[in-house]
This record gives C-alpha cells, structure tokens and sequence, in this order.
C-alpha cells in the first residue's frame, strides 16, 4: 500500500513497533530545495524517486533547469518566473528509521524544532518555514516521536545536481503523535559548513 508525500518510559514492545513502522503507515509532506550558488549559475536537477510524484512546483517535466543566484532566487527555464525554492511531493513505500530521535511534548514542538533545526544546519527563514508547514500537525499532540532520516530517504528520493554543490543538506523529519512518551537514544549531528555552491532540502513524513 502507498503512502502520501507531501521528523520517557513505555514498555520495551511498543518501542519496537514504532521502530518498525511499516510504508503504510506514513504521510509525508512538502520536501523543499533551496539552491545557493556563490554567482548566478545555470543549474538543472534531476529527482530519482523510487515512487510516484504527486505534485511539482515548477513542473518537473524532465527535471528543473533553473536560472539561480546567490540569495536563493530561482528563474525557472521552462516558463521564466521566478520562485523560492523547488517544490515536489509523491508516493513510495519507503519504511523509516526510528531507532533514534526525540520524544517531544506537543506543546514543547515549536521551541524544539528552532533548535534542533538550527543545531542541524538550517538557517531562520528555512527553519521557519520549515516550522509554519509542520507546527499545526504537530503542536496538539500530547507527544511527538521524531527521527531525522538518513539513507532511508536519501536512497528513495537521489537527486542529480549539476553542476555538483560543494555543499549538501537534506533535512527530512519523520515523526509519529503520540498519546505516552517512550525512551529513544537521541541522535547527534554534525556541523554543517555552508561554503562554495550550497544546496539545502527539508520536507518530513507523518507515520500514522
């Protein structure tokens, strides 16, 4: 069955169940890429989705073949208007990580997220937007068990940029409501260094 793209104490077993969360359970959404060339540069990028693409902005046609400059503004070849950032979402399978992350209370999401966000490489008005699309999912839970994925999602979603960033980051939160805590081994991250080309993308997946 496909899934929809648009991350204390509990008993050892329901751990396990969450760390297995299988493709049918998940809801993902809005995965974003921001291109920051060091000088207007001519850039085209390729998206090899093990899945289905439900949407795309700009179209994708067969690829993105962008006009960018260093504040991040893209002009699209296609149609010539300009956008923000690359926008794509679909349908995969894909089975996400939960052996490490975060149980964050509800109320507490918003001051988590511009942290870790931020710690992560992030920088304001990406982690605020970032924020504006997740908080509403997120902040009336009582809980949120929250892991940011690696080859998971890497290997599902591979994109092809020429010509190659220096630099690339992809943020994808996967995170699941809970209605108790649970205990998970935190994850740590490494610095993120923005120097020459710098590519960053964030999007994130609701496990139902």
């Amino acid at each position: 069955m496909k899934r929809r793209l648009l991350g204390m104490l509990a008993a050892a077993t329901v751990l396990a169940g969450i760390a297995a969360c299988s493709a049918a359970e998940q809801e993902d959404a809005k995965p974003v890429i921001y291109l920051y060339p060091e000088d207007v540069a001519e850039i085209s990028v390729r998206l090899d989705y093990d899945g289905e693409l439900t949407a795309t902005y700009p179209a994708y046609e067969d690829g993105w073949k962008v006009t960018a400059y260093p504040d991040g503004t893209l002009v699209n070849a296609a149609d010539g208007k300009p956008y923000s950032y690359l926008f794509w979402e679909g349908e995969s399978e894909t089975e996400y990580d939960f052996s490490e992350g975060f149980c964050v209370a509800g109320e507490d999401t918003a001051a988590f997220l511009q942290e870790m966000l931020a710690e992560i490489g992030l920088t304001p008005r990406e982690y605020n937007e970032f924020i504006v699309y997740w908080l509403p999912k997120m902040q009336d839970n009582a809980y949120n068990l929250i892991s940011f994925q690696g080859e998971q999602y890497t290997e599902t979603a591979a994109l092809t940029i020429v010509p190659q960033p220096d630099q690339l980051l992809r943020v994808f939160m996967a995170w699941k409501p809970l209605k108790n805590p649970v205990e998970i081994a935190p994850q740590r991250f490494s610095p993120f260094v923005r120097e020459g080309f710098t590519v960053v993308e964030w999007g994130g997946a609701a496990v139902q």
